[in-house]
């Protein structure tokens, strides 16, 4: 493609506390203008913790935005924009499930809608995990849930379990360490 989309302005419409949604106006390959949204998001990190036994650690959690309780891989937003997402994931781990890891890798990292938003999260495998303590937020009510692998694949292909994140982070590890 030798002719590019240019973005000539950009507008804040709303600054929220981890979220600025912008108004861009854009010159398209023919010339003519358009309006679209973006959604910037100062970034997340997310975990595959992984026990003794092989089974992975899920949270259980309500989504206001679903309206439902969902099962994810333990994340969180990160502190700073410029946080390192290892120590966010390290973090979002012991605060989210109650156990910490010094055994921990980066495994994929995922743009969760590209259409529309920024929103970056590097996701990790922690392993050798530690009992510690959970750390919840005040506003945060966690049920940490032990699953195999075959299991969350098998609510993944029913569409029980559909947190981009989540399916990215349970397919890739699947890949990368359960085959051959």
């Amino acid at each position: 493609m030798g002719e590019h989309v240019e973005r000539i302005n950009r507008e804040l419409k709303y600054k929220g506390k981890i979220l600025e949604i912008y108004a861009d106006t854009m010159r398209n390959p023919d010339g003519k203008t358009t309006t679209w949204d973006f959604v910037h998001h100062n970034g997340a990190a997310a975990v595959v913790p992984v026990t003794e036994k092989g089974t992975i650690l899920m949270v259980e959690q309500y989504r206001p935005a679903l309206g439902r309780y969902t099962l994810e891989i333990p994340a969180g937003a990160l502190d700073e924009p410029d946080e390192p997402g290892i120590v966010c994931a390290k973090r979002e781990l012991e605060e989210e499930t109650g156990f910490r890891s010094e055994d921990i890798e980066w495994l994929i990292t995922v743009h969760t809608t590209v259409a529309f938003c920024d929103e970056k999260i590097p996701i990790f495998v922690a392993r050798n995990l530690i009992p510690s303590k959970q750390h919840l937020d005040e506003d945060e009510f966690i049920d940490v849930r032990e699953c195999t692998v075959e299991e969350l694949k098998q609510q993944i292909f029913a569409g029980k379990i559909e947190d981009s994140k989540t399916i990215s982070a349970i397919l890739a590890f699947d890949a990368k360490y359960n085959r051959a």
